[in-house]
């Protein structure tokens, strides 16, 4: 019994014992097994790289590979392929880039991949260049800078599109996320203030477009005096000889590799990169330590900054502009972003930098990173090309206007004499960076000097098309001509107190117009001369829905609304509504649109699906507020029951537009929504002779609508004299018009 107990007590002991140690139990047995997870993670992944056999990027090499491993022990292993070739891209005047690019081309060779040598002039980014994310190729750049810092004669679209694509919202941070790229800049250290620009400008345009680096830029320099290497040949062979170590690599599916020349253990990081940035703007090649480099490279923080901007040639006046447009905002905004890179060991030289591009900033990079793309002229006014102008002049088919009233959208300048917008509105696609205001307080510019930097500009921009690719050259040669002027870029060009010559000029030069305005100013529709079309926006049709998708500057902004309706039932000639749909917000009221399309009485109502522009601080729009184009239909059937005089005419897939047309434009069953231009220039020349007493009306200069724009046709409004382009990639379509 004594040695029963015993027994008992021993047990009883140490399960006590347990039973209060039991949290260190639980502790040791927690450890046990996340050390034993550990373990068998690593002991796995190791086995699995021992076991892998070499994969190479050319498939003809892994081809090999495997067929040994099949013959030697009956395993087939699946091919990863890591490089699948390199794409050289070269822009030359004098034929060294171009010498340059054969010889990488054969070094490429001897590594059995496989090499494309591409003149920038003959490749079309808008249409290939995103292809590039998907396709596992290495893209390399050759580029020289040529007089005054511009680009090649070759290189001149390559680049003028890639730096107006880094500076526009609409593309977005990641628009060439997956492309690998290296660029090698030609340039002459004796042009020190343009010395390898554009080299440097394609590494930064590529960066800020989500591209990623396989290799620092590096700089060739035809001054032998001041060549790293003695020669521009010698530094494109030093440079060559890297790129062809990072392209093995990379075969291999190695990411990080290193030159051995760490410091206490560990790989240069991104704050040493800052420092190697600032040499290579002062000249140093940067390309020796590039082994030491990951391959997903970040960039400096001055290349997150739009310095190109000291580049443009535009007729800028910011005086006026200066307490308007938020540059306070933008400074402060980098100096938060520098504040977080600066370190100990380069604080100095950042702040230095900070200054610098302050500096730029506030004199006129400020002006040229609200509007990228834009010239601006004067004071208050712009101009830009439309996309559709671009598409068009390739032959892939004109904007809805083209489709809804016969003009030639390669012939079309978008412009505004205002830059200032009365309204805030969710869905601007210029994320609210133009100025706003309820009436003009700036330095006013002549109408006569603002038409005709407009028409320059816009010529200008239409020469830098002459040898693209695809561009047709009848179509090029007639784009030279403006014919018609959409005052719809931005801004309210209404609040121009002389939007009246302004528009008289444009007719004077046989010049259509289509004025659009955003139903804050009454007194101004009620005063405004004939246009050829005039458009008031009606985004919303209630009063709480105008507010909180418009929100508009005016205390009094709904009755300025249904005023400015009232003014332009009062209108002889063509009038429009503009209806953008934005689901979720205005979609729901139809009953009350159709009230509103009773009061202003327009001759045709356009309803279009909103175009997503990308993120913005200014917006919570998403692309689940983009309407299908079906939702777009459905809704346009809809509304047009609720309003008997008018029918559904015209449709524009494309652009996931319809219009909706008064009845007095169907003549025996046949629609007549297109313009009779050549009638309005006649008919309104014949009015201001005489002084108004002669008017005319809208349907004095109709022309007949073609079967394919019409509802319902198989072309679904794509003009069948253009061929439609597909694009094969994952680019967004960045309509802004």
């Amino acid at each position: 019994l004594d040695a029963s107990m015993d027994t008992w007590n021993f047990f009883y002991t140490c399960l006590m014992s347990l039973w209060l140690h039991r949290f260190y139990i639980y502790s040791a047995v927690a450890s046990g097994v996340s050390i034993w997870i550990v373990i068998r993670f690593f002991t796995t992944k190791t086995k699995k790289k021992v076991t892998e056999p070499i994969r190479f990027g050319n498939p003809a090499t892994s081809e090999g590979t495997d067929d040994k491993l099949v013959n030697g022990y009956g395993t087939l292993q699946a091919k990863d392929v890591y490089v699948t070739g390199v794409k050289i891209f070269y822009g030359s005047q004098t034929g060294t880039a171009k010498k340059f690019a054969a010889g990488l081309a054969e070094a490429i060779i001897s590594l059995n991949l496989p090499v494309e040598v591409i003149s920038m002039g003959d490749y079309d980014p808008d249409d290939c260049l995103a292809d590039e994310t998907t396709s596992r190729s290495i893209c390399v750049f050759l580029v020289a800078t040529y007089m005054d810092g511009q680009p090649t004669e070759s290189a001149a679209w390559f680049c003028k599109w890639l730096g107006e694509a880094a500076s526009d919202f609409r593309f977005g941070k990641t628009y060439l996320k997956g492309l690998r790229y290296a660029v090698f800049g030609l340039g002459n250290s004796v042009y020190v203030d343009h010395y390898n620009t554009v080299g440097r400008s394609v590494d930064r345009w590529l960066w800020m477009l989500g591209a990623s680096r396989i290799l620092t830029c590096a700089e060739g320099d035809c001054n032998v005096a001041q060549s790293k290497h003695g020669s521009i040949e010698a530094d494109f062979k030093a440079w060559k000889t890297k790129l062809l170590s990072r392209l093995q690599a990379l075969c291999r599916g190695e990411k990080k590799p290193c030159s051995g020349k760490c410091k206490k253990g560990k790989c240069k990081s991104s704050r040493k990169r800052n420092k190697e940035s600032s040499d290579h703007e002062h000249g140093a090649s940067e390309y020796e330590n590039t082994e030491a480099e990951e391959l997903l490279e970040t960039s400096s923080e001055e290349e997150a900054d739009a310095e190109e901007a000291g580049g443009t040639n535009t007729v800028v006046d910011v005086e006026d502009l200066g307490n308007i447009m938020s540059h306070v905002k933008k400074a402060k905004q980098f100096w938060r972003s520098s504040i977080g890179m600066v370190t100990f060991n380069n604080c100095v030289y950042q702040l230095v930098g900070f200054v610098y591009q302050l500096l730029q900033v506030k004199n006129f990079g400020l002006i040229y990173f609200l509007f990228p793309g834009y010239k601006l002229i004067g004071s208050h006014s712009g101009v830009k090309l439309c996309r559709w102008t671009k598409s068009m002049l390739r032959g892939r088919g004109g904007c809805y206007k083209h489709t809804f009233y016969g003009i030639e959208s390669h012939r079309c300048m978008e412009a505004t004499p205002s830059l200032a917008c009365a309204n805030k509105c969710v869905f601007c696609w210029r994320h609210h960076t133009n100025p706003v205001g309820t009436e003009w307080r700036w330095k006013m510019d002549q109408p006569e000097m603002i038409l005709q930097e407009a028409v320059d500009n816009h010529q200008n921009m239409i020469k830098q098309f002459k040898g693209v690719s695809g561009v047709r050259a009848d179509r090029l040669e007639e784009a030279m001509a403006v014919k018609h002027c959409a005052l719809s870029l931005v801004g309210e060009p209404i609040m121009y107190p002389e939007i009246n010559q302004f528009v008289k000029l444009l007719h004077q030069h046989s010049i259509s117009s289509f004025l659009v305005t955003n139903a804050q100013f009454p007194d101004e529709i009620r005063n405004l001369e004939p246009v050829t079309q005039l458009y008031v926006s009606v985004d919303a049709s209630t009063r709480e829905s105008l507010k909180r998708i418009d929100r508009p500057l005016f205390k009094d902004f709904w009755q300025r609304f249904l005023d400015s309706l009232k003014a332009l039932s009062e209108k002889q000639q063509r009038t429009v509504y503009r209806l953008t749909l934005v689901k979720a917000w205005n979609v729901d009221e139809l009953k009350a649109y159709a009230e509103l399309i009773a009061l202003g009485k327009p001759d045709f109502v356009e309803v279009k699906g909103v175009t997503y522009c990308g993120e913005s601080s200014a917006s919570n729009l998403t692309m689940a507020n983009v309407p299908w184009h079906e939702e777009v239909v459905h809704f346009v059937q809809e509304l047009a029951d609720l309003i008997p005089d008018y029918e559904i005419a015209c449709e524009h897939e494309h652009s996931n537009c319809l219009l909706i047309a008064h009845k007095k434009f169907k003549v025996d069953g046949e629609w007549w929504t297109w313009i009779d231009y050549d009638r309005f220039q006649e008919l309104v020349q014949e009015q201001e002779r005489s002084g108004g007493s002669k008017t005319f009306t809208a349907t004095d200069y109709v022309a007949k609508t073609p079967p394919w724009a019409l509802f319902g046709s198989r072309e679904r409004g794509f003009d069948p004299l253009d061929v439609r382009y597909q694009r094969k990639s994952k680019a967004r379509d960045i309509s802004g018009c």
